[in-house]
């Protein structure tokens, strides 16, 4: 059966570097899996008066969630942090799908996941929020995690490119997310 690895692209700007990065990823993936793009640009900010009924919004990304064998998110450094459509998303699919139980299973329980980031600078306090956030929230965390900065011609014609290090070290990664969905 065919794996499914669900893309989170933290910049919902259209031609962002890390949307970009995200397609370089999806090219190494090729052949091997299924990537699906998650939406989520819908997702209203956490409200714990929101929780029940469970809206639309997020019922579809619990699906799109628990459908996928790993996510892999590319995020960039906003602030020295993680931007705060990400970190919202990444709450609202923490909590337990059944209130009855808070502690109980959730949407993202478990799953593998990766993280990337194209950004200039401030990747190792992000990455390091990551580590303490992933594994709380109940996920299994894939490294490497793989950084970039954005090449100077990508400001004036909006194209990334990727040192040979960074493509190598992003298909590294790819690797292992691979390694670790069939493990």
């Amino acid at each position: 059966m065919t794996k499914n690895i669900l893309f989170i692209v933290g910049s919902q700007r259209q031609g962002s570097f890390n949307g970009q990065m995200a397609k370089i990823a999806e090219s190494y993936l090729e052949g091997k899996v299924n990537v699906n793009y998650l939406d989520f640009s819908k997702v209203p900010v956490f409200n714990q008066d929101l929780e029940t009924p469970v809206l639309p919004e997020i019922a579809q990304v619990r699906q799109a969630v628990l459908d996928a064998d790993a996510i892999w998110i590319f995020s960039p450094v906003y602030n020295f942090s993680i931007p705060g459509p990400v970190k919202n998303l990444l709450d609202w699919l923490s909590r337990a799908m059944d209130l009855s139980e808070t502690r109980g299973p959730s949407a993202i329980n478990e799953k593998l996941v990766t993280v990337s980031s194209v950004a200039n600078g401030g990747h190792d306090k992000l990455f390091a929020i990551y580590e303490d956030l992933l594994p709380f929230i109940r996920t299994t965390v894939v490294e490497p995690f793989t950084a970039s900065r954005v090449n100077d011609s990508a400001w004036a014609d909006g194209k990334l490119v990727l040192t040979d290090e960074v493509a190598a070290e992003l298909k590294t990664q790819a690797d292992a997310l691979l390694n670790a969905i069939e493990a």
